[in-house]
């Protein structure tokens, strides 16, 4: 049982993760080339229109001024409007309309590694050196190895131009209005809600491709932590006394091993996610999923700044809460930890 006080420690050391991941990025946008007003108003404008813009932004405050009021406003989860991107809208809500789709992608990514590469991982190890063992580690060599931007592409000529299975890109076919049934904003749980099965089966079949993409990386690397974490384990002294007591072999991995070796390896999958609800970028941009990877990047090519300071914090924001369910996981596995 999780002691609350092991939690209330726990979010209490995401506040200066948080504190220093917003004065880095404060420090970065005020050092970095460029005016933020002369991009607002534009390189024809007026030096006076300018200044006018200058004023407004409180960009003409002593930097701790404006230090403060960041700080103030990113508690707050206010990023001011978009200067170019959506020009006038609220950050909070260009976020809001991204962030589900990258979250969407990497859940999906995530459990199809975790399925694959947690009985690949051990199917390897207990049959070290045999041939499936041979065949594992150079399929998770191979996830490992293939970039994205070549897998993506091959995935698509296959299964979507050649054989004509799946769609090539894209959330959801554009028969669908996805907006009518927004709640979460993920498109395979909103139509769910709204009991529209056609609607859900043409968000799955158009989240196969990219998911699978992620999986497999995703698939390699948990099956190589998995496969020399449960090697480790079997060679235990309490595995082998529990073999020499007449226990089964598959209940000794899966009812001691497995627990113990899943302490490694649920640091690769909280990794790995955290990295996914960054965006991922490459995958975004292959299968046309504009997710917030995408948006960061594109507001970093034009220079829209409450955008770029939104998106980098609620990364921190979201890996932080990764690494809590990192935490707490461990010590679910291993009540000693939280000792």
């Amino acid at each position: 049982m999780i002691s609350t006080r092991f939690v209330l420690k726990r979010l209490l050391l995401l506040v200066p993760v948080l504190v220093g991941v917003a004065s880095l990025v404060f420090s970065i946008l005020h050092l970095s080339p460029g005016d933020p007003a002369l991009t607002i108003a534009g390189e024809r404008a007026s030096e006076e229109f300018v200044r006018q813009v200058e004023e407004s932004l409180g960009l003409n405050d002593p930097i701790w001024v404006q230090y403060g009021r960041f700080l103030l406003d990113a508690a707050q989860f206010q990023f001011g409007e978009s200067f170019i991107i959506q020009r006038n809208t609220a950050v909070r809500e260009v976020l809001a309309n991204k962030l589900p789709v990258t979250l969407e992608l990497a859940i999906y990514g995530q459990l199809i590694g975790i399925s694959l590469g947690i009985p690949l991982g051990i199917l390897s190890a207990v049959k070290q050196d045999s041939i499936t063992d041979h065949l594992t580690r150079i399929g998770a060599l191979a996830g490992i190895s293939v970039p994205i931007f070549w897998s993506g592409p091959l995935l698509i000529l296959l299964f979507a131009q050649v054989l004509g299975w799946l769609p090539t890109s894209g959330r959801i076919s554009v028969l669908y209005n996805v907006e009518a049934i927004r709640v979460t904003g993920l498109v395979t749980v909103d139509a769910l809600i709204a009991g529209n099965w056609e609607m859900f089966v043409s968000a799955v079949r158009h989240m196969i491709l990219p998911a699978s993409v992620i999986g497999v990386y995703s698939m390699a690397l948990i099956s190589r932590m998995m496969r020399s974490s449960m090697l480790e384990v079997i060679r235990q002294d309490y595995m082998r006394t529990a073999r020499a007591k007449g226990q089964g072999s598959k209940i000794t991995v899966l009812k001691h091993g497995f627990r113990n070796a899943m302490i490694p390896v649920i640091t690769v999958i909280g990794i790995q996610f955290g990295g996914l609800l960054g965006g991922a970028v490459l995958t975004e941009t292959v299968f046309a999923i504009g997710g917030i990877g995408t948006l960061l990047v594109e507001a970093i090519k034009v220079g829209d700044y409450p955008i770029v300071q939104g998106t980098v914090l609620t990364f921190a924001f979201l890996f932080t809460l990764v690494n809590l369910g990192v935490d707490i996981t461990y010590s679910i596995l291993d009540p000693r930890i939280e000792q």
